[in-house]
């Protein structure tokens, strides 16, 4: 299981299967935000087998499909609102991790130092530099 810490509340992930939401639960989870199209995966691992999974394991599970094309700023706000601004502790996955992580790191913009967010998702070992010029002409 790889999750990575991007704040004390919100984590990413690649791909998570059913069979690791006792673990992840162990680990302190609170949420399942899927952040990948079923049109990616195969049946045993779309949102409807993982939030089935997660639900009887007794976490929440919320589902805001990203693509490189929908990330739009409504969705981005309704991806914070659904995972970040929610009490407990939420795992957004994807494939790899990095489009839950730029979709973090677009709804701190404004909110957090570009310095700040970088070196979070650099802990979380992604690599968002190109997204610097951003990030700063939106910083606080």
């Amino acid at each position: 299981m790889d999750i990575r810490q991007l704040t004390p509340r919100y984590y990413v992930a690649p791909q998570i299967s059913p069979d690791q939401m006792a673990a992840l639960k162990e680990a302190g989870i609170t949420r399942i935000l899927c952040n990948r199209p079923d049109e990616e995966v195969p049946p045993a691992l779309s949102a409807a087998a993982i939030q089935a999974a997660a639900e009887a394991a007794g976490l929440s599970f919320c589902v805001q499909p990203l693509t490189h094309a929908t990330m739009t700023e409504e969705v981005i706000a309704r991806n914070h609102d659904i995972g970040c601004a929610q009490d407990g502790v939420t795992l957004a996955y994807c494939a790899s991790g990095t489009r839950s992580c730029i979709a973090w790191a677009l709804a701190q913009a404004g909110q957090q130092s570009a310095d700040d967010i970088l070196a979070a998702a650099r802990a979380g070992g992604y690599d968002l530099e190109n997204m610097r010029p951003y990030l700063e002409q939106h910083a606080p």
